[in-house]
């Protein structure tokens, strides 16, 4: 046996092997949880059936039961001591088998174990209390406060039973032990209660005093003053308020407290003490912990105050928000302005100047003159307010004097307030402070406004001669400045001296740099018209034009002489505009010479004859719509856009595009004709061969224009025509061409050695373009499509004698017709194609 067990025990134990599951999927009937649980409860398995009752006959048989129980629970005594548990069953069952004594001394044990334990006491008390043992029970309780002295649950079963047995002196005795302790508040509360069961209602104040002396919230104050409030006593409540607002000072001061207060006035109708009181609150408590006492103030005016009362909460409240927004950023500008302008419409005037400090005080932390823009705004409405509001003209000028000392002058200035200074001198009457300080801003920081500022000033004074020192030094200043020589000739011009000023303006045009220079020419041509010298005005035209060929020059230059009284003002008028022309004909921008010859044209119908009208009207051009690339900036084709181009009739480069123009317009017109006539048509026979023999003839007319123009383009592409030569010989060519020479024809006049060569060469094109026009249907010639035109004519005239005047016979004619037309346009359209950059899109007389 031995040896079997030894050898079992030293083999290794196999674990049994685990099935494993192969259908892993979910069973199609789910148990959950609850339903566990719910079959258990209803078949009861965890029930266990009661013990049986035992019945006792006699008094040994119950000795012998004491015995066993006893000795059951000194047994679990005996094995935990600590489980306070086993002591208050074992003491329970000693009372149940109305055995007090032993019961005492089981709780006095347990108490040896563990005497902090509160339910133990507890237990200890409610069996002497049930068992009417009142002075047992007063016993334990002593004992149990004296122990556990913060056992609150403690002192409330003490209380409770002395108040059951209506022992008031004995019930107001352990609350004073208990007082003495200093508990909660919400014990104090019972004490208070207590007392008010029993109408003391002096004690109740005697214990409240006390009370917020050891809880000083305001909360317990508020309670100590509804209190004296709800018992009648309002003097006493008043008393209550304001010992309260004392005791807690400024320091420590809350917005309930003072509601509170307000509320209570408002409810004995004294509305006065009610504004006293939430002023007096807003003045000192900070703003952003009086959210609840504005909206208190604001509903109490609404209901019992008038109109001034209600725009004054609404100005507190809004000081309440400026200052917080100003609070959170100082620099923010906009916010100080909104709070000054508020102030000054309500306030007074140290509250004004507080503000204002405050404000200027919050200088841009940045030397940059944008962040200044603003700010500077502060001191101006500071000097004035101190001027216009406050009378305080002392306190202005100091004003000003800061606010130039802060300023950066070596980085920026602002001229506004130099000449605001200024001129707050001169209304004090006091001209050298006045120049003083506009002498040292342009000594300082010299800008064009101050400048300006200064010599108006001079102006109005009427001290021309220090207004040409401060001229002279500010055109040494900025010599590029236009105006200001403007202004200078003009001052010389008003005091008569004409000399100076037109010396003054020959300075002025010579500058090397000038900012305007159109406005001062246009300045001295006036003067010199105002003077009435029209030789000199004669001269500025002609430097002008020197320095630059603008149409408004030519234009204004042509009118000048239209307005000179005499017989030839028009003849020297159109000279004028016949030199413009001239000059501009080089010129990118035909828009210019588009105005130059309109406003030619304008001059001849009002002072013109009609020949010189004509003939500014054939130099009108004409305006075409043509197509070019667009490119991105990538150099990405983009498509092509549309745009109108000026064709004048003096530029030798467009004459072709305009003879082809010009063809396409008459077949155009006669295609147009021809549809119409087709239209307008009878059913006769004599009427239908008319419309055949006009068809044949527009057909003719198409095929021809279409050859004539593929005939130019190849031409132009041989010869390579060179169209941009000089003007003299662009019209003497272009005469020609009006004329009806070709182009070939040109070319021979030009270069008469070069005829043989090219006539070989303009005789082997041809071939060629015969035999290209044989193989292309395109381009048959127009021998081929006469015959065409002839049979189709023969069959529709038989069509038309055998055949009925049926609906199916007119009907087919008309088809015939409409693949004719389109047959005709797809040619003429397939012609246009083939030279995309021609004009012929559109054209706009």
């Amino acid at each position: 046996m031995a040896s079997t067990s030894g050898g079992a025990a030293g083999k290794p134990q196999r674990i049994p092997k685990v099935a494993k599951v192969k259908n892993k999927m979910p069973a199609p009937v789910q148990i959950t949880a609850e339903q566990l649980l719910r079959e258990a409860k209803e078949r009861e398995l965890e029930v266990l059936p009661p013990p049986p009752k035992q019945k006792i006959s006699d008094e040994e048989e119950l000795k012998e039961y004491q015995l066993r129980k006893r000795k059951e629970f000194e047994d679990n005594i005996r094995k935990n001591r600590g489980l306070i548990g086993n002591w208050l069953k074992y003491a329970q069952w000693e009372e149940s088998q109305k055995e007090l004594d032993r019961a005492r001394s089981v709780y006095e044990r347990a108490i040896d174990v563990e005497h902090r334990n509160i339910t133990l006491w507890l237990k200890y008390s409610e069996m002497e209390m049930k068992n009417r043992q009142v002075n047992h029970a007063r016993n334990v309780f002593d004992r149990a406060i004296t122990i556990l002295p913060r056992a609150n649950q403690l002192w409330l079963k003490y209380v409770y039973m002395e108040e059951m047995l209506v022992n008031t002196a004995g019930c107001r005795q352990v609350f004073e032990r208990w007082m003495e302790w200093e508990p909660e508040e919400q014990y104090w509360h019972q004490y208070v209660n207590f007392e008010l069961r029993f109408k003391e209602i002096d004690r109740a104040r005697t214990i409240y005093e006390r009370f917020v002396m050891v809880h000083p919230t305001v909360q317990n104050w508020i309670k100590y003053a509804r209190f004296e409030e709800r018992h009648g006593f309002t003097a006493s409540s008043r008393k209550v308020f304001e010992r309260a607002v004392e005791f807690f000072g400024e320091d420590h001061m809350d917005e309930k407290l003072y509601v509170a207060f307000a509320k209570f006035e408002e409810h004995q109708k004294e509305h006065d003490r009610v504004r006293v009181i939430y002023k007096y609150a807003l003045d000192r408590i900070p703003k952003q912990e009086a959210q609840d006492l504005f909206k208190s103030y604001t509903i109490h005016e609404k209901k019992y105050g008038d109109r001034a009362g209600i725009e004054n909460v609404i100005v507190s409240k809004r000081k309440f928000q400026y200052e917080e927004e100003v609070k959170a950023n100082p620099n923010n500008y906009d916010a100080w302005f909104d709070y000054l302008r508020l102030l000054e419409s309500d306030g007074t005037v140290d509250q004004v100047h507080e503000v204002y400090e405050r404000a200027i005080a919050n200088v841009p932390p940045t030397p940059e003159k944008r962040f200044w823009r603003r700010y500077i705004y502060l001191w101006i409405n500071y000097a004035l307010y101190e001027e216009l509001e406050a009378k305080d003209m002392e306190r202005t000028r100091m004003v000003y004097k800061a606010c130039l000392e802060v300023i950066p002058h070596k980085k920026f200035t602002f001229a506004k307030i130099w000449l605001l200074c200024a001129q707050f001198e001169i209304r004090q009457k006091n001209l050298a402070g006045a120049r003083r300080v506009l002498g040292n801003a342009i000594g300082r920081c010299p800008k064009d406004k101050l400048f300006k500022g200064y010599i108006e000033l001079e102006l109005q004074l009427r001290e021309f001669d220090r207004c040409r020192i401060l001229y002279e030094k500010f055109l040494e200043f900025g010599p590029e400045n236009c105006t200001s020589w403007i202004k200078f000739a003009e001052l010389e011009t008003i005091l008569g001296d004409v000399e100076r000023a037109r010396a003054i303006y020959e300075l002025a045009i010579s500058q090397p740099k000038l900012d305007m220079p159109e406005m001062l020419w246009k300045s001295y041509i006036d003067f010199e018209i105002e003077q009435e010298e029209p030789q000199r005005v004669r001269e500025l035209y002609g430097r002008l034009l020197e320095r630059t060929q603008h149409v408004k020059v030519w234009i204004s230059y042509a009118k000048f002489e239209l307005s000179v009284a005499g017989d030839d003002m028009a003849a020297r008028a159109r000279k004028i505009f016949e030199q413009g022309n001239r000059s501009l004909r080089s010129c990118e921008e035909k828009e210019e010479r588009l105005m130059l010859l309109e406003a030619w044209r304008d001059v001849e119908e009002e002072a013109g004859t009609a020949e010189s009208l004509e003939k500014v009207n054939k130099l009108m051009p004409k305006r075409v719509k043509k197509r070019r690339k667009v490119q991105t900036e990538d150099g990405m084709d983009a498509g092509w856009e549309e745009y109108y181009d000026y064709i004048f009739p003096e530029d030798e480069a467009n004459q072709p595009n305009l003879k082809l123009l010009a063809m396409a317009k008459r077949w155009k017109e006669q295609k147009e004709r021809v549809e119409e006539e087709e239209e307008g048509g009878s059913t006769s026979g004599d009427e239908e061969d008319d419309d055949d023999e006009k068809q044949d003839g527009g057909e003719r007319g198409a095929a021809g224009m279409l050859a004539m123009a593929k005939q130019w383009k190849k031409q132009r592409n041989a010869d390579e025509i060179d169209i941009s030569g000089s003007d003299e010989e662009g019209s003497a060519e272009g005469g020609d061409v009006s004329r009806g020479k070709t182009t070939k024809q040109l070319r021979k006049q030009k270069d008469p050695d070069k005829d043989s060569s090219s006539e070989e060469e303009t005789r082997e094109r041809k071939k060629e373009g015969r035999a290209e026009r044989e193989d292309s249907p395109d381009s048959s010639s127009s021998s081929s499509s006469e015959d065409e035109d002839r049979q189709k004519k023969g069959k529709r005239r038989k069509r038309a004698s055998s055949s009925s005047s049926s609906s199916s016979s007119s009907s087919s004619e008309e088809e015939d017709e409409t693949e004719r037309d389109k047959e005709r346009r797809r040619r003429i359209e397939g012609g246009q194609d083939e030279d995309a950059d021609t004009d012929i899109s559109d054209e706009d007389d």
